[in-house]
């Protein structure tokens, strides 16, 4: 503690890379779109679930398979630009999450692949999650992590350049979308806008109640808030509207919930 009452903390490794992974999406055309989900059935179809069951489900789990199967349908929202300027659609969709654990106490999201999720049940999308939540602590960095955090930025930054250079490289690492929840914080409905080194990211935001008409009637529904975020050098608006209009469906539908035995 010092003498003006203020405490002086080191700068950790894990933070410079998040400040590079931030200062190297700045650089990408991203575009952000933000859409009202209706999950009130989903979300219904998730109670009756855990009631049978007697355990929860991952939330997480369900967007990851809707948004499987909507870039399933629409694969150019799974493609990456290389440093020849040649586009490179990818089959398998590989969703980089975060996925809340308890770390020394406190409550952090980190990232967690589910490889192949288009080729996926929802239940083993949940049983991996439910396993990395449970898991030793996934952000302990190698000696070589370490000492590569300690290099200069520009040196660092360049790391997170492997999308433009290297697609495969790139989706071996860290995926091929990306689904983010800030919702996994805190109650309420809400948007977060993210910059992300993806050509694809879903943002998860807050749940909340409003009325709408149902059948001639209003009712209170409730609205998942999304952030999706597309890289416009690789995306264009028209697709990706269609893309935001199909994962809509697939989450107004709850996909998937009707058959979380099978796995």
């Amino acid at each position: 503690m010092g003498d003006r009452g203020e405490r002086i903390e080191p700068f950790s490794p894990r933070r410079r890379g998040t400040v590079d992974y931030m200062r190297a999406a700045g650089r990408r055309s991203n575009v952000h779109g933000l859409v009202e989900i209706d999950v009130t059935e989903a979300r219904r179809a998730i109670r009756a679930i855990e009631a049978e069951e007697g355990e929860d489900v991952s939330f997480t789990a369900f967007v990851v398979n809707c948004l499987a199967r909507a870039v399933d349908d629409h694969p150019y929202v799974n493609a990456y630009r290389d440093w020849r300027g040649r586009v490179h659609v990818f089959d398998d969709v590989d969703v980089n999450v975060l996925v809340e654990t308890e770390i020394r106490g406190e409550r952090i999201g980190v990232p967690h692949v589910l490889r192949r999720a288009n080729r996926r049940s929802l239940r083993s999308l949940h049983d991996e999650i439910r396993s990395a939540q449970e898991s030793p602590d996934p952000t302990d960095l190698s000696r070589w992590a370490e000492l590569a955090l300690r290099l200069p930025g520009p040196v660092r930054r360049l790391v997170w350049r492997l999308p433009q250079w290297f697609p495969r490289r790139w989706k071996d690492t860290a995926g091929t979308v990306a689904v983010t929840s800030v919702g996994m914080f805190g109650r309420g409905g809400g948007w977060a806008i993210s910059p992300t080194n993806y050509t694809m990211q879903v943002t998860v935001g807050g749940i909340g109640e409003q009325p709408r008409l149902v059948d001639g009637d209003v009712r209170n529904r409730e609205f998942l808030h999304l952030t999706v975020t597309f890289d416009h050098d690789v995306v264009d608006g028209a697709p990706a509207t269609r893309f935001v209009r199909r994962l809509g469906e697939l989450l107004e539908d709850a996909h998937g919930l009707d058959s979380w035995t099978e796995t």
